[in-house]
């Protein structure tokens, strides 16, 4: 088995998420399950969502704002186990973070480190 983070990227509005307070609450439910579904399954790590405020580092310079590209940012994540890319994608297809006309999630094998 492999791990597999998930990235879940959506719109973002100036300086907050682009979400409906009453839409993030009946969200949450649909986020349960299917967060239920992957954990139930044995292949659940973590996940959390991110808060919007975020800091950038980069080499000269300090940047006291959250990475945003094309108006859209990372707002949670989720690291699982999995036998290929192929069933992550496969969750990925029913995640709630698709509800949004904008959101999307990123797949990345997690590398093993070793020294």
């Amino acid at each position: 088995m492999k791990e597999y983070l998930m990235l879940f990227w959506n719109e973002s509005g100036d300086g907050q998420y682009q979400i409906d307070p009453e839409k993030m609450k009946k969200g949450m439910e649909e986020w349960q399950t299917w967060i239920g579904k992957i954990a139930m399954s044995g292949s659940l790590i973590s996940t959390k969502p991110i808060n919007y405020e975020g800091v950038m580092v980069e080499q000269r310079q300090i940047i006291d704002k959250p990475c945003i590209t094309e108006n859209k940012m990372v707002t949670g994540y989720l690291i699982c186990r999995a036998g290929s890319v192929e069933d992550v994608i496969e969750w990925a297809k029913t995640c709630p973070i698709l509800h949004n006309p904008k959101g999307f999630t990123e797949i990345r094998e997690v590398s093993p480190f070793e020294m």
